[in-house]
């Protein structure tokens, strides 16, 4: 069995911020592979299905980005889980640009306060991570506000196209490896925009944990 976590925040405030990536991309893979609601355990909303025939848990925890851990840890928990071979977390990142994916077996939390919460509770920097880009912080933005801003419409495409793309990357990590699908989607070229986005809309009201 392996373990799907799209990480974001909850609520309808927060639809189609930069910081829901992995909410999307849970999404995708939930309406592809018509996979039910199993309801909400641990503080994350969940449900069990296959993809290409293996047993798979999509979760999208309700903790808020910044307290990711705590659920991943626990959801593993429960369905013995070993993160470091079946475990996959997709999540935002500024250091690419809008519509570019970067697929790891492993690595550092990179400043994602969501990632240091996960590596935290698990003890471990080993496990899959497929990032989505968004773009870089504006100069003079709070990057909690950048975070929770939307795209404007040049990038918007260019992000729907990434989280088709990242859902793609993990049917192919479930059903032929993670070295497979690092050699296809780490070579997709990244957004018409080669740097930060422009025309991004500051939120109204910004959450404390993000």
């Amino acid at each position: 069995m392996i373990l799907i976590a799209g990480l974001g925040n909850p609520g309808r405030q927060y639809e189609g911020t930069r910081h829901n990536m992995g909410f999307e991309v849970a999404d995708r893979l939930i309406e592809r592979h018509n996979i039910p609601q199993s309801g909400v355990k641990f503080n994350a909303m969940f449900g069990k299905g296959l993809i290409g025939g293996t047993r798979v848990v999509v979760m999208k925890p309700l903790s808020f980005m910044n307290l990711s851990g705590g659920p991943i840890q626990e959801m593993a928990a429960f369905f013995k889980i070993d993160p470091e071979n079946d475990l996959i977390v997709i999540h935002d990142d500024i250091d690419l640009a809008p519509g570019q994916l970067r697929i790891r077996k492993q690595g550092s939390a990179g400043g994602h306060n969501g990632m240091k919460d996960i590596i935290r509770r698990l003890s471990t920097e080993k496990f899959i991570r497929i990032r989505v880009g968004v773009g870089a912080k504006p100069k003079d933005w709070d990057l909690a506000d950048h975070v929770l801003s939307r795209f404007d419409e040049v990038d918007r495409k260019a992000v729907d196209e990434a989280l088709d793309l990242a859902a793609d990357a993990v049917e192919m990590i479930v059903t032929e490896g993670i070295d497979a699908a690092m050699n296809r989607y780490n070579k997709k070229k990244a957004s018409p925009k080669e740097e930060k986005p422009a025309g991004a809309r500051k939120p109204e009201d910004p959450a404390e944990n993000v």
